[in-house]
């Protein structure tokens, strides 16, 4: 049983934080780095994903009901965020900034940001993949092993997704210019898709929820 739970759930984390799906973004996020400030920005922001993944996975429903936040108005909350990212991606705000500075503007400070967010929150850590993991806690038996399980599974598919950043140098060069901006401006397009999705999910849940 604990096999077909395990399977489940990393079919549905896997499809809610979409690794293949974040190598665009990752790239227009990383624009100016070299591999190994990529790859820095790619550990640090899949170690904090796991440490909120993992916190919620033990506690999440407490947190929120202690704090008075419903899953609904969280989904709201990161539909707005993403939204802002959207925007800045689709405009060119964070390239312009990027031009405006020199090379070594990039500094740690800078790679920890960028880790931390958007890259770790919300994209990685968001929404979808904390409501996941709260919903799929609760299908576990309540006991450490189950709870084992699961962090597992998050382990398995933030693996991955590491593993498709550290690819996205070379797919990079394999863009160039031209098509860094064509896809960063799609991404963005499909991205502010996305955040109005989660927003609109999250105020219908709510309005049924009140109904």
């Amino acid at each position: 049983m604990n096999v077909d739970l395990a399977l489940n759930a990393f079919v549905t984390l896997f499809v809610t934080i979409d690794p293949i799906g974040m190598i665009p973004i990752f790239i227009a996020l990383t624009q100016g780095m070299n591999s190994a400030e990529r790859s820095s920005v790619a550990l640090r922001g899949a170690t904090i994903a796991l440490c909120l993944l993992t916190l919620f996975t033990f506690a999440g429903t407490i947190i929120l009901s202690a704090l008075g936040i419903t899953l609904h108005a969280f989904r709201i909350a990161g539909g707005f965020l993403l939204f802002y990212i959207a925007f800045e991606m689709i405009f060119e705000r964070r390239q312009m900034r990027r031009e405006s500075a020199s090379d070594t503007a990039i500094t740690k400070d800078d790679i920890a940001n960028v880790a931390a967010f958007p890259l770790a929150i919300p994209l990685i850590a968001g929404p979808g993949s904390i409501s996941a993991v709260i919903l799929l806690s609760g299908q576990f038996n309540n006991d450490l092993r189950s709870y084992g399980i699961l962090i597992g599974v998050v382990i398995a598919v933030l693996a991955i997704l590491i593993v498709t950043f550290m690819l996205a140098a070379p797919i990079d060069r394999f863009l160039g210019t031209s098509g860094r901006i064509i896809m960063t401006r799609l991404m963005g397009v499909l991205l502010a898709a996305l955040s109005v999705q989660f927003v609109v999910d999250g105020i219908a849940a709510l309005w049924h929820q009140k109904i």
